[in-house]
């Protein structure tokens, strides 16, 4: 043994320690009363740390298996057949098969340490099939492929950089409003509260269908806007095709009818032209011609009190005022990571897009509820048509195109709710997207003969629909989800990490900056609106083309949230509505009452509220796989293996969170609860 070193050996031989200590200075030796660590001890800390790292991840393989167990069955009932959107689906899997082919043919050359001095060899250089292949593939690659994807790419650029310069020039115009303190100004006295004859005659329509969930509280708010009740008309216009709810429906109107409420309830027995159908028809009535003011409120949204106070007396003096939209906000946005992004682009758009477009233009898409219409700005443009899914919108742009005005007031706020599945969501995102393309090719023509000033024109066409509408997501899955992918595998055609990363990263910046409470998603917003241009790129090529599903409307899944003091408030409704009803009505509604609880049991747990067991609001959700996301989430995984091969930094961890991004939303991870 060396000199000035030191064995030590412990007697027990599972738990023993051997130190050994060069030199002689006394601090070099430990202190008497630490104890050593044995290996055994080692082994169960390994153990713990492991056990740790898999329960943290339990939830998503749980996820994974689940909705894997039942992919066949979800995967046919994911979309109708018309709408499955098969051409794209297959166009993914040939760009995936096509990225796999190179990918190996890349491992290869890597692995053999090729590289394209390889194509300046003389062919008697070049040995085996292989090789001869791969040289065969730069060729062509550099010849044929390349000049393709280059001038593809170049042009996806441009139509980003103009992009990208419309945000930054709506998020100036607004921040000018904020700085200037910018907002519609009342041009008269407001209503005379003393004088009831003063208010003008205002009709309240709330159109649903099948809106279990939430259709008392849509009655009830409309119930008590804060109006002279003889100046005020509530139409509940009911599309259900389930006999018992509309019993349910006819209950409530008819309980707030006794309280003095001047409500009604209209059912069509043939629902043609969905929402639009629904509110032309109940236009339709007679004493509709003695209302000056219309108001239209989704099931979902529940107004506040003053509403009508805050938003009719912008009409008065302003004769040319055909509409005033009110800002929308969401009782459920921090419900899960799904709502959280939704909350980010939705208060962009509001905060930005409606407020800007309203100060500067008067003009704006109208949102489908939450607004008030002047019901003669209606008439002159037309009225509610059924040719399109957007009906709001189609309404807007003919009442823009005849000279009226609007108003976007960002200080009212109507709250709603936010799709919380994502199957609700991208069936939403769908017709918001395919509708719009539809809407541009019937109104086209109108839009070019049409009156307004030139300035007009081309704010509708090239801002209004070609940009936001079909520009964005065009570009968008092109670029990040196609061309970005190829150019892994051809190296000529590369982007540069400012289209990657930094311009994306700065328009993101700016989208966050009016819910900055939302900054810490800025990644994931970044990722899932890359994740989401599939779904808004399909949408858009079936409404300008008229595809099959561009026609498609599907009803959004509500939840129907509720605090336990809106749960408390039911029950005593609850009692006297039994109180008020006869006996053969009281038993007809408990039957109602007791069927609806059964089913709401099979589905959801309880919830026990003062003694009241009441089953959660919670929808059970079906375990779905969405093919095409799940097809893009592997093509781009595959780039990236191809781009970690040759060392692509950046563009590496692009494709690869981009590609596990679309991974979990094609498992439909994305709408699960969090805490």
């Amino acid at each position: 043994m060396a000199p000035n070193s030191v064995a030590v050996t412990m007697e027990k031989p599972d738990n023993f320690s051997l130190l050994e200590i060069n030199g002689s200075d006394p601090s070099s030796f430990p202190d008497n009363k630490r104890k050593s660590i044995s290996p055994k001890q080692f082994s169960w800390f390994i153990l713990l740390k492991a056990h740790r790292l898999v329960s943290s991840l339990s939830w998503l393989f749980a996820s994974v298996k689940k909705r894997l167990a039942f992919s066949s069955k979800a995967i046919n009932e994911e979309e109708d057949p018309k709408s499955r959107g098969k051409q794209m689906y297959r166009f993914i899997k040939a760009c995936l098969v096509i990225s796999i082919v190179a990918l190996l043919i890349e491992i290869v050359a890597y692995y053999k340490n090729w590289n394209l001095d390889l194509v300046n060899r003389p062919s008697w250089e070049v040995r085996g099939l292989v090789e001869w292949s791969y040289v065969a593939w730069l060729s062509f690659r550099s010849d044929y492929i390349a000049p393709i994807v280059i001038t593809l790419s170049k042009f996806c650029t441009v139509l980003f950089l103009i992009q990208s310069l419309d945000r930054l020039v709506l998020c100036l115009g607004c921040f000018w409003i904020k700085f200037k303190k910018i907002e519609p100004k009342l041009k008269d006295d407001e209503l005379d509260l003393e004088d009831a004859s003063n208010f003008p005659m205002v009709l309240i329509q709330i159109p649903m269908c099948n809106e279990r969930e939430v259709y008392e509280q849509s009655i009830g708010a409309a119930s008590q806007l804060d109006w002279p009740k003889d100046r005020i008309l509530i139409q509940v216009l009911d599309d259900s095709d389930d006999p018992n709810l509309q019993l349910l429906i006819k209950e409530e109107v008819a309980a707030w009818a006794e309280k003095g409420v001047n409500i009604i309830y209209r059912h069509r027995l043939i629902r043609t032209g969905y929402k639009a159908g629904n509110l032309k028809s109940a236009m339709t009535c007679d004493y509709v011609k003695d209302y000056e003011f219309v108001t239209i409120f989704d099931a979902d949204f529940t107004p506040s009190p003053d509403f009508l106070m805050k938003t009719i007396p912008h009409f008065k003096g302003n004769p040319e005022l055909g509409l005033v939209q009110a800002r929308w906000s969401f009782v459920n946005k921090d419900e899960n990571l799904l709502t959280r992004l939704q909350n980010i682009n939705l208060c962009f758009h509001f905060e930005v897009e409606q407020q800007v477009n309203g100060v500067f233009l008067n003009f704006f898409g109208f949102n489908g509820t939450a607004g008030v219409w002047r019901i003669k700005a209606l008439e002159e443009s037309g009225g509610w048509l059924e040719r399109t899914t957007v009906e709001d919108m189609d309404i807007a742009v003919r009442a823009h195109l005849n000279g009226w005005k609007f108003i976007y007031l960002n200080d009212v706020e109507v709250t709603c709710e936010l799709p919380e599945s994502y199957e609700a969501y991208k069936k939403q995102q769908h017709r918001c997207h395919s509708g719009p393309m539809q809407l541009f090719r019937l109104c086209l023509p109108s839009i070019i003969k049409s009156k307004i000033s030139v300035g007009k024109k081309a704010n509708l066409i090239f801002l209004f629909f070609l940009l936001r509408k079909l520009i964005l997501p065009f570009y968008s899955f092109t670029l990040f989800c196609i061309i970005l992918p190829l150019t892994m595998f051809i190296p000529e055609a590369e982007l540069p990490l400012w289209i990657i990363c930094y311009v994306p990263i700065f328009i993101s910046l700016l989208n966050i900056l009016p819910s900055p409470k939302s900054f810490p998603f800025l990644i994931p917003y970044l990722l899932f609106e890359n994740t989401m241009s599939i779904t808004k790129f399909n949408a858009m090529i079936s409404g300008l083309f008229q595809l099959g599903s561009a026609y498609e409307w599907v009803v959004t899944k509500k939840t129907g949230r509720s605090s336990e003091s809106d749960l408390l408030a039911f029950a005593e409704k609850e009692e006297k509505l039994h109180r008020r009803n006869s006996e053969s009505g009281l038993e007809l509604l408990s039957k109602l009452k007791e069927q609806e609880m059964n089913l709401a049991v099979q589905e959801t747990p309880k919830k026990s509220i003062g003694g009241l067991v009441r089953p959660s609001n919670k929808i059970k959700k079906r375990n779905m796989v969405f093919k095409k996301e799940l097809g893009l989430a592997f093509l781009l995984l595959t780039a990236a293996a191809r781009s970690f091969l040759s060392a692509h930094g950046l563009h590496f961890y692009f494709l690869l969170f981009q590609g596990l991004s679309f991974l979990v939303v094609g498992l439909d991870l994305i709408g699960e609860q969090i805490n």
